[in-house]
């Protein structure tokens, strides 16, 4: 099932340019995702009887367990969302002008292009491919930024290609380093393969493991959006295709975050959980969460505000990961869940609102109650959910981080999230609320949803992030504890 896992998205990148009329080309999009979905869910059955999956593919040698089955699956599945989202969003593009057929082929080439990469890095032993497939991201995520080829699009693509390729850069030479510290321990045919380095990892050399670290934090970590690397971020979700922005926000991030823990977990199985890496993770993850504070009360366009918030949630994942103990950890991959669907929802709802109001700006837009009955009601719950308010799922997962950290008796850090978390759910109220009413809207503009299987996906997102909120479901919590055993070890 791996072997197919990666084959379709390549098939349907193929298939899209031997269509010939635009019907096919959705027909393929959401045929291509629900068969990467079925394959996943096989996969995950399989974690779920065993610790991995081993199988080759193309001369290469690939892994999955239980930490990369649950960025997979949130891959998988909010591609599908996506897919079965751009159907009615290419469709009201074309009827206003602003694409054509030969277009959305570029646009859902380039989509599962991205897609392909992604799991690429996800299913990989080896992390020098590793590194090769979250820098592939980029390059397939760029033309995405730049899609409607504005100015701001442009500058926005051109920005987001240089900072993360001076990050994927730096990262590179943080797996230079880290393939020195293995140069004594491993022989030539496990070199930068994870699992042979996560078994050898007491013996790599200490102070060369450290530099690796560090490299390797500040580069991916420029791609997961952590301050303050992440200036890349609120251009390039703003400028995107709302559909691409979900992607972005719900999967490339984890994608980085996901490098980030896989070598966390090899530094810490080294050093006996030190302290040297918690610290910093822990400080850059602040620093993240006071960013998105400071900066998410000025923000005019409700995606560049919402680009913020995933900068914030990253932050909550890095904090919770630096802990470095059992309950933490499994609060930060329950929130990078959370916060994938959730942030999924509202990017997703904001290809709905630009569609009827034709701007991002948030004070050009009012009534959304009235125009869009069903996206601004999800909007406004989507809003009270990324804020981490009950019953949400977010609420849920922010509330296992701050508990494993007063339970590692640090008052001052969770006390100063907390603090930091009531600071921008107020910014996203004072901000946002003002769309929902008002009786300013455009004559031109006329009531009623257009993107009905958008609405059909936004809602049922809604749905799952509620009932994520109230019940986990056993074989999500046995999978996220078996991810935290190969994080944490034991």
């Amino acid at each position: 099932m791996g072997y197919v896992l990666l084959t379709v998205p390549i098939l349907a990148v193929v298939l899209f340019f031997a269509s010939k009329t635009k019907q096919h080309q959705h027909v393929i999009s959401v045929a291509a995702s629900v068969i990467m979905v079925i394959a996943a869910g096989v996969l995950t059955g399989e974690i779920l009887q065993g610790d991995f999956v081993e199988y080759v593919a193309w001369g290469w040698f690939f892994r999955m367990d239980a930490l990369s089955v649950i960025v997979m699956d949130i891959v998988v599945i909010i591609g599908l969302m996506t897919s079965v989202f751009s159907v009615g969003y290419l469709e009201n593009e074309i009827r206003h002008g602003k694409l054509t057929t030969d277009r959305m082929r570029v646009y859902y080439s380039l989509m599962y292009a991205f897609i392909f990469t992604m799991l690429l890095a996800l299913t990989v032993k080896n992390i020098g491919i590793m590194w090769i497939a979250i820098e592939a991201t980029t390059l397939a995520s760029a033309f995405l930024v730049g899609f409607y080829n504005g100015k701001e699009a442009i500058e926005a693509a051109w920005k987001y290609i240089i900072i993360c390729s001076v990050g994927i850069a730096i990262a590179l030479l943080g797996i230079i380093f880290l393939q020195f510290s293995s140069l004594t321990v491993l022989d030539s045919s496990q070199f930068l393969d994870w699992p042979a380095m996560i078994d050898h990892a007491t013996e790599l050399q200490g102070p060369t493991l450290r530099l690796a670290f560090i490299f390797i934090l500040v580069g991916f970590g420029t791609k997961a959006g952590l301050a303050p690397m992440h200036t890349w971020l609120p251009d390039a979700h703003s400028q995107a295709p709302s559909p691409i922005s979900t992607l972005m926000s719900g999967v490339l991030l984890n994608g980085a975050m996901y490098g980030i823990i896989r070598i966390v977990a090899i530094v810490n199985r080294s050093f006996g959980n030190s302290e040297f890496v918690g610290r910093i993770l822990i400080a850059v993850g602040i620093l993240s969460v006071v960013t998105a504070a400071v900066f998410i009360f000025s923000q005019k366009d409700y995606k560049r505000l919402l680009a913020y918030s995933s900068i914030e949630h990253m932050g909550i994942i890095a904090i919770a990961i630096g802990f470095f103990t059992p309950l933490s950890v499994f609060g930060g991959l329950l929130h990078m869940i959370n916060h994938s669907f959730t942030k999924s929802m509202l990017f997703l709802a904001t290809g709905n609102i630009l569609q009827k109001y034709n701007t991002r700006e948030i004070s050009k837009i009012s009534g959304l109650f009235k125009m869009l009955p069903v996206t601004g009601v999800v909007f406004l719950l989507g809003l009270f959910a990324i804020g981490g308010t009950p019953p949400f799922s977010v609420f849920a997962s922010e509330i296992v981080v701050i508990s494993a950290i007063f339970q590692e008796q640090n008052f001052f850090v969770g006390g100063l999230l907390i603090l930091l978390l009531a600071i921008i759910f107020t910014g996203l109220v004072v901000t946002l609320f003002k769309m929902f009413y008002g009786k300013d809207i455009p004559k031109e503009i006329v009531p009623g949803e257009q993107n009905i299987p958008g609405v059909v996906v936004i809602a049922g997102l809604l749905g799952m992030i509620t009932v994520m909120g109230l019940f986990i479901p056993d074989e999500l919590r046995t999978l996220i504890d078996q991810a935290v055993k190969i994080v944490i070890g034991g």
